[in-house]
């Protein structure tokens, strides 16, 4: 790895990859580093990235691996409660911000009306009490089919950890099953998010007694992380020139209309939502 330290520090890598490391999981070992010059010498996970390896064979096989990977991700947190920051307020609204700031302002090029934007203000004040009422765990963050690795043992192997939080319980769930580079049929995902539940509730994590509560939980979470994708990945168009990330909008846009359809308490954001699809191809 290389990290210039005026552009990115490593200590949190580090520090990170150990915790990981020391429970079990299957992350880069950090063999030796040099952090005055921003240089970090790995071991290798390989090339094959889930992304890549997934298909209607292997699915059941890959996502298996990686929700049993994600419990015990989970459970770390009962090593060291306070082991990485909070995934706080503050954070949470901001990221909700940069799809009023970027998906709406800058890639739309559309402003909000006074009443449009206390409704997404509304909106994310409850999406924000959802996330705040749930259990808190040890969140990776970007838990998709782009940091995880194919590996002949100890599968998967889990790359980019290096802004793991203590967030909601659902998290890491919503970013591995409502992927943003690959989707699967709505009924498959609520079953791995059963199944999920369930290893949960036998491993001892806090995911609640009601398995309908809980698939809510895990719907709402997604809205607020996929409310904040659309803004990312247009910054990342328009601030980085990085405009490969605009292909991937209209599934994350999709997810959105998908759940926030079904749900009453945020048919507000349903409405504003279709108010703002992506532009046509």
């Amino acid at each position: 790895m290389d990290a210039p330290p005026d552009k990115e520090d490593t200590a949190p890598y580090v520090s990170a990859a150990k915790r990981l490391l020391d429970i079990g999981l299957n992350v880069p070992e950090v063999i030796d580093s040099d952090a005055n010059q921003g240089f970090l010498l790995l071991s290798d996970l390989g090339t094959r990235t889930y992304l890549e390896q997934l298909t209607p064979k292997t699915v059941e096989r890959l996502y298996g691996d990686a929700l049993g990977a994600l419990v015990i991700l989970q459970i770390g947190t009962h090593t060291d409660p306070n082991g990485f920051p909070d995934y706080d307020d503050a954070t949470l609204l901001q990221e909700m911000a940069l799809f009023k700031n970027w998906y709406i302002g800058r890639h739309l090029r559309q402003t909000l009306t006074s009443s449009q934007s206390r409704t997404l203000d509304h909106m994310f004040s409850l999406l924000l009490g959802n996330a705040k009422a749930q259990a808190k765990v040890w969140v990776h963050r970007d838990y998709h089919s782009r940091n995880l690795m194919v590996t002949p043992m100890n599968n998967p192997g889990i790359l980019d950890f290096q802004d793991a939080v203590i967030g909601p319980v659902t998290y890491d769930l919503v970013s591995l099953l409502r992927d943003c580079y690959i989707s699967w049929p709505k009924e498959r995902v609520e079953e791995w998010a059963n199944g999920y539940y369930v290893l949960a509730r036998q491993s001892g994590l806090r995911v609640g007694d009601d398995e309908q509560h809980f698939i809510q939980d895990f719907d709402w979470m997604g809205v607020q992380r996929h409310l904040k994708v659309l803004g990312i990945f247009s910054r990342l168009a328009y601030r980085d020139g990085k405009t490969s990330f605009l292909e991937e909008i209209p599934q994350v846009y999709q997810y959105l209309i998908d759940v926030c359809g079904s749900y009453p308490d945020l048919a507000p954001l349903y409405s504003l939502l279709m108010r703002f699809p992506p532009p046509e191809s």
